[in-house]
């Protein structure tokens, strides 16, 4: 095994590391405010501070802390085009812990949705490209200095101010896409209240994942020495990771709506 692909299988290890503790935090730290509004009589959802003083929740806190630590790693051996689709992954180990540990049970969509995402994932692994090594700060000055990549910095600074001050005040409250879209465009550089968590996570997700994406190829050429059957895989299994995702939280989402429905029936 040469080099490069010890580094790529590198940041796949550290990137299903970071999927497995930032999935199982969520679950630590609900179990966390669970106890805590037992405890207190007061939900943080409704202005309740007992979790602070919680050692699970900061237990959680830092469980999720390790994992994006080991994924901010995992970009320094593989490529995003490679790492950042590993991150569905977190969703499907949330969803197992969940269904054991929470009592929220997955349902057969839930379960179609695990498969596609560990399907989708398997394939972007299988076909992705060999990360081009960079020697120098000189080098990656270049790289981020090239044309393609300014056009893109620029587009996306021009897209942001449009979304912000034409969009933003008129739409942001109607439309789910023009904050993630301001939150996806400024993040593949480097909530909302009004919509359900059920909603914006799959949206953002896919929109954070396609831009980092874009904005890796077009800087560092990911896909440059590749075939186009290799490039078509990828973004077959690409697609396929996108839509377990969403199959995943539109489970949750039904879940929530028919559980609200139960609810207001009994009262």
């Amino acid at each position: 095994m040469d080099v490069i692909a010890k580094e790529n299988l590198t940041g796949v290890l550290l990137a299903l590391v970071s999927s497995g503790f930032i999935g199982a935090s969520f679950i630590i730290k609900k179990k966390g405010l669970k106890k805590a509004a037992a405890t207190s009589g007061v939900r943080a959802g409704v202005g309740g501070y007992s979790y602070l003083s919680e050692p699970l929740w900061w237990f959680g806190m830092i469980t999720m802390i390790v994992g994006e630590v080991a994924n901010f790693v995992a970009y320094a051996f593989a490529p995003a085009v490679l790492v950042t689709p590993l991150g569905a992954l977190s969703i499907i180990v949330s969803a197992i812990l969940a269904h054991f540990l929470l009592n929220e049970k997955l349902h057969a969509q839930g379960v179609v949705g695990c498969v596609m995402c560990i399907a989708g994932s398997v394939v972007v692994v299988i076909h992705a490209p060999e990360e081009h090594p960079i020697n120098s700060v000189l080098q990656l000055w270049n790289m981020a200095t090239q044309p393609g990549f300014l056009f893109y910095v620029a587009s996306v600074i021009v897209l942001v101010f449009i979304l912000v001050f034409l969009y933003a005040p008129q739409y942001g409250n109607s439309n789910v896409l023009v904050f993630t879209g301001i939150c996806s465009l400024m993040g593949s550089l480097s909530a909302l209240d009004t919509f359900n968590t059920a909603i914006v996570s799959p949206i953002y997700y896919v929109m954070f994942t396609s831009l980092t994406i874009l904005a890796s190829v077009i800087m560092f050429k990911d896909w440059a020495d590749q075939n186009a059957g290799n490039v078509i895989s990828e973004i077959c299994g690409f697609i396929v990771v996108l839509s377990g995702t969403i199959l995943l939280h539109t489970t949750k989402d039904f879940e929530r709506s028919s559980s609200f429905k139960g609810s207001h029936i009994v009262l």
